[in-house]
């Protein structure tokens, strides 16, 4: 009895502690207003695109690229491909002062993005060093962005990261992601997830972002981020490189970049678009990547605590976030014993089966309350985001429900990687042929709290 009372209180922890952490990033999602816009013409530009077999893709986004921002260079770097993508990058850069072909070479290829970009900062680094007019080049003013080998920059995105970098405290600064059409023939099923995937990036991940910008501890994802090149400089001192070994390199860059004293800050209004997957396969095996990449990052926690430069505020919000997947799997356990519990204490009491789950049923309006509205709910925000009715929005939800299950099984899945020691780079697989869409933005007053004031 005194077991179980413990097991109900630690339910009660979690359920509590998790309600109010949607409580905290939906509030400001909701009443979040445009982003300001800068002068670009104030910063030198460069964007890293690290590839691995992009041959389908890197041609048409070097030329997306190049059309959409003239002034800036591109670097990419060739992952020791088995396929054209070098000959393909170095047929432009061979016409193209502005595209750079940083290649990379086994037994040093292959080794994770991180280590790859760390390849485009030594060589931007180098050109800058030899350029005659080198002293021209304030690493103040010089922008790193990395966008993937699929992405889409929206071309106005410079203008919002330009206006965060006039403060001089900001060091880097992450885009909002969004998913670009399925390509034509994927099934009915394929783009539903591809639906859901966007809807995750545009509501719970952006809420997360816009509560982070409030905390000072908004994190960098993989495609649409820009530092500072002075800011890399500042964790390369410290360390070898600016990009670290993890999993979930990029986060991990916003770590150093907050523990070594420069802010980061999120571009709502700054999108970039990228190819959803479209199978559970898929999904799973690039969230594992994903899931283990965060718990890797809990080493960290320490250093975040004690630091002078990170507020009290993102020091719980990290560690909040870093914990998930240890909450997940603790919830794994924890609910079905605490059910079970209530089934047998119950049973001791009525041995009526039918009776005991009757008197039980006022836990319903509660599971409806605390386990299904909480995530239902972005699916319906999602759902009108898009301009789709009720009934729509509502039938987004109660997929969005399911798909938070998820979860389980690629924490289960990392959790064994990460017991395996097996620390492998598992790449996601390019569809080629998705179609980039433009990018979409709402305000989420307009959506839901009509009126409200920051």
């Amino acid at each position: 009895m005194v077991a179980f009372t413990y097991l109900q209180a630690l339910a009660f922890v979690l359920l509590t502690s998790f309600l109010l952490y949607v409580v905290l990033i939906l509030v400001p999602f909701l009443r979040r207003r445009p982003g300001p816009t800068g002068d670009e013409n104030g910063y030198e530009w460069h964007f890293f695109v690290p590839c691995r077999n992009e041959q389908a893709v890197i041609g048409e986004s070097l030329a997306r690229l190049r059309a959409s921002f003239a002034g800036a260079h591109v670097w990419v770097i060739d992952d020791a491909s088995d396929d054209a993508t070098a000959a393909i990058v170095a047929a432009v850069a061979a016409t193209d002062t502005h595209v750079h072909l940083v290649r990379r070479t086994r037994p040093d290829a292959q080794t994770g993005k991180g280590d790859a970009l760390n390849a485009a900062y030594r060589a931007l680094s180098d050109w800058l060093a030899a350029d005659p007019n080198g002293a021209a080049h304030d690493r103040n003013r010089i922008v790193v962005g990395v966008v993937d080998a699929d992405g889409v920059l929206a071309p106005d995105a410079l203008l919002y990261a330009a206006a965060a970098f006039a403060d001089p405290a900001v060091g880097a600064a992450q885009c909002q992601v969004q998913m670009f059409a399925a390509p034509a023939g994927t099934s009915r099923f394929g783009r539903l997830l591809r639906d859901l995937q966007d809807a995750e990036f545009r509501t719970t991940i952006a809420a997360m972002q816009v509560l982070r910008g409030h905390t000072l501890s908004v994190g960098l994802g993989g495609n649409g981020q820009f530092s500072r090149l002075a800011a890399l400089d500042a964790i390369g001192a410290q360390a070898e490189n600016p990009w670290h070994g993890s999993l979930l390199e990029d986060y991990e860059l916003s770590l150093h970049m907050m523990l070594v004293g420069w802010q980061t800050r999120y571009l709502h209004d700054a999108i970039v678009s990228q190819e959803a997957v479209l199978t559970p396969r898929a999904l799973i095996r690039q969230r594992t990547r994903w899931c283990q990449g965060g718990m890797q990052c809990v080493r960290y926690l320490r250093q975040v605590a004690v630091s002078p430069h990170i507020t009290p505020a993102g020091t719980l919000e990290m560690a909040y976030f870093l914990s998930t997947p240890f909450q997940e799997l603790l919830g794994m356990i924890v609910w079905p014993l605490v059910g079970l519990g209530v089934l047998w204490f119950g049973l001791q009491a009525s041995p009526d089966l039918l009776g005991v789950l009757a008197n039980a049923a006022w836990v319903l309006p509660l599971v409806l309350l605390t386990g299904i509205a909480p995530f239902a709910s972005w699916g319906v925000i999602y759902g009108r985001q898009r301009g789709f009715g009720p009934l729509r929005s509502l039938g987004y939800g109660l997929a969005y429900w399911l798909y938070s299950y998820l979860p389980q099984l690629y924490v289960v899945s990392a959790v064994r990687r990460l017991l395996q020691g097996r620390t492998g780079w598992e790449k996601t697989a390019r569809l080629g042929d998705a179609t980039p869409a433009a990018p979409q933005r709402t305000t989420a007053p307009t959506l839901v709290l009509t009126g409200a004031t920051p």
